[in-house]
């Protein structure tokens, strides 16, 4: 089989306009295939250099295939099955700023460069005061970040128009804002000037976004398939779902620099993230978290099985649609859309998404996904929400683990936690269960006994489980 570079394909070039901190599998399946899409669709006319953030990574493979992969996009669309391939050709080269700082430092001496877009991790965007501005490169992300920024400052005189557009990708809220706070202590600590402080403030923009797309990588045990497809030895194919979502904190003026909507892509620029934000945590990650405890502890194993049995498929959807969708302040009907588009990919036949993945660190996720919910739910409707509140006494029966048929079941969460629970359960008194856990500040930052019927509510769902067993109780709030 040939390899794959741009002697034995077809690919196109383009100016380069975009740098890109990261070369994982998540940019390459979602932003650069956005720019792949606004350059076919919207003449957007741009590539993508692609820098290196930690010292081992991937630029030496990307640079082995000329920048080139392949994308394998796969789920369902309004009930359709999407296979599809595509040849990925935005990225025109990739830099290890470790060993070719030099190359890296002249990228901000390109007139045309106008977009910085990023994927470090959550842990990236971080400031580490040992970092100099003389150093080769700075070793935090916001640190190499701050030397290119401030070495085009120096190259164009400080001049209006060559200011970057700043666009973080980091799954942790408020990413712009926490990104812009480190360049400013950069500014500060590295004595950078008042000047170069008012540029960065004015000519560039740092924004907070939120993207949404399930990326597993590099498809294993579809590669042999692929490859015969594509006729050429790819290394860096990775596989995404057909869903996405980019909702950018921006003004418009930033829309017509970046042309998303011309080329029909799920991007939006909005006033602020928060709401759309809060919409995924609630009804996507939220439903993920009681699903699962529920779900397992009725015989199955996968997401896509629990939405699509009748049983819990029907808790799933009170849970979504009853509950949790109106805790949130959208318009109804935009919410309603996102939920069943949240259905859709739970029920994607192409990935097979193990719950027992999910139950990792259970009760922190449900503080931060469900518990809001929760509470403001009975604060609207004067009760508590049947589904949540069962899905967190699955959530405290998992954690008693014992077996599931021939299965052990080995709840992983922090020690404290877990070492509770054991206590707990071995007392054999349900009451005692649900007011201790719920009396875990450490967990909760409070004493959730307080939110009147919790306990009793609790208590009595523990109780069904272990005489009913979970299927038959959740028939009884369905």
């Amino acid at each position: 089989m040939k390899a794959l570079n741009r002697q034995n394909v077809s690919a196109s070039t383009y100016p380069e306009r975009i740098i890109q901190f990261g070369e994982g599998n998540f940019l390459r399946a979602f932003v650069d295939w956005i720019v792949w899409n606004m350059n076919k669709k919207a003449d957007f006319n741009s590539s993508i250099v692609v820098v290196q953030p930690i010292e081992n990574g991937m630029v030496d493979m990307l640079n082995d295939q000329d920048c080139l992969y392949h994308l394998n996009l796969q789920g369902l669309d309004k009930g359709k099955q999407v296979d599809s391939i595509e040849l990925i050709d935005v990225i025109s080269r990739g830099l290890n700023p470790y060993t070719q700082f030099d190359e890296y430092m002249k990228l901000a001496e390109n007139p045309e460069m106008r977009f910085v877009v990023s994927n470090t991790t959550e842990a990236g965007i971080a400031f580490d005061p040992a970092c100099k501005l003389d150093d080769a490169p700075a070793k935090s992300y916001p640190g190499k970040l701050t030397q290119l920024l401030f070495h085009r400052f120096k190259t164009f005189n400080g001049a209006a128009d060559k200011g970057l557009h700043i666009i973080p990708c980091e799954l942790i809220f408020h990413n712009g804002t926490e990104l812009k706070k480190c360049i400013e202590q950069y500014i500060e600590l590295w004595n950078l000037g008042a000047d170069f402080k008012a540029w960065f403030e004015t000519a560039c923009g740092v924004y907070c976004t939120l993207v949404d797309r399930i990326v597993p990588g590099y498809p294993r045990d579809t590669i042999n398939e692929i490859l015969e497809k594509v006729q050429v030895e790819d290394k860096l194919v990775v596989k995404a779902e057909i869903f996405h979502l980019w909702v950018i904190e921006a003004p418009e003026s930033l829309a017509k620099e970046f042309p998303a909507d011309k080329a029909g892509l799920n991007v939006l620029f909005v006033p602020s993230d928060k709401p759309y934000h809060d919409r995924k945590v609630n009804l996507m990650n939220g439903p993920h978290t009681v699903l699962s405890p529920v779900g397992y502890l009725s015989g199955l194993d996968t997401v896509r099985e629990i939405v699509e049995d009748e049983v819990t498929g029907k808790f799933v959807q009170k849970a979504m649609f009853e509950e949790l969708l109106s805790t949130l302040d959208l318009p109804e009907k935009e919410l309603a859309e996102y939920g069943e588009s949240v259905v859709e990919r739970f029920r994607n036949p192409f990935v097979k998404h193990f719950v027992t993945s999910i139950m990792l660190n259970s009760f922190p996720k449900f503080k931060t996904r469900d518990l809001p919910g929760l509470k403001i739910y009975l604060e609207r409707k004067g009760e508590l929400p049947a589904a949540l509140t069962l899905g967190l006494a699955g959530i405290i029966t998992y954690y008693k683990g014992g077996k599931r048929g021939d299965v052990e079941i080995v709840p992983n969460d922090d020690k404290a936690i877990v070492d509770l629970l054991a206590e707990l359960w071995k007392t054999n008194d349900v009451a005692a269960v649900a007011k201790g856990v719920l009396g875990a500040e450490f967990i909760w930052d409070e004493d959730l006994n307080k939110v009147p019927g919790l306990t009793e509510k609790i208590t009595g769902y523990l109780a069904s489980i272990q005489e009913k067993g979970m299927l038959e109780t959740v028939k009884g709030i369905i």
